[in-house]
């Protein structure tokens, strides 16, 4: 009975998850909640990917399962700012280079690499190899410098 109710859950949360990037092209009432919504978005994902960080520079054990918690919720969050960029919402507070709505096709581009890069990353961590592991983060953690660098004010 256990092992079927686990199971059910996890449908039930890769359910959800399948849904989440949907949910970011709802419309926001004022783009303050739109600016808000992709700030909070890539703080919590800035957070979970510095925590795997540490375990690469060797600041916290590589535990493969903890990793692959901080990455699940990394992978899940990649999904949903990029979505939260309406026009009009490069506004006071915002990190946003005006360049986004300029240049959307290349703004996207590297929200979706950046995504593949992450997801590779989900897949070295699943090896159970810490060098594995430190590789494709290089990789993801240059895929986000690059967006970073093109798309975000300092």
């Amino acid at each position: 009975m256990q092992t079927s109710l686990k199971f059910l859950l996890g449908a039930a949360a890769l359910s959800v998850a399948g849904l989440a990037p949907l949910a970011v092209h709802a419309q926001f009432e004022k783009i303050e909640d739109a600016v808000k919504y992709r700030q909070s978005a890539f703080s919590l994902m800035g957070t979970h990917f510095s925590h795997v960080g540490d375990v690469v520079k060797g600041k916290r054990p590589y535990d493969q399962k903890t990793v692959a918690k901080d990455l699940a919720v990394v992978q899940m969050l990649s999904h949903l700012p990029f979505g939260a960029f309406p026009a009009k919402s490069d506004i006071k507070g915002s990190k946003a280079k005006p360049v986004i709505w300029k240049e959307q096709k290349k703004f996207q581009n590297a929200a979706k690499t950046s995504q593949e890069a992450i997801d590779k990353l989900v897949v070295a961590n699943q090896s159970g190899d810490l060098g594995v592991l430190k590789t494709a983060f290089g990789t993801a953690g240059k895929s986000c410098k690059a967006c970073h660098d093109d798309f975000r004010r300092k």
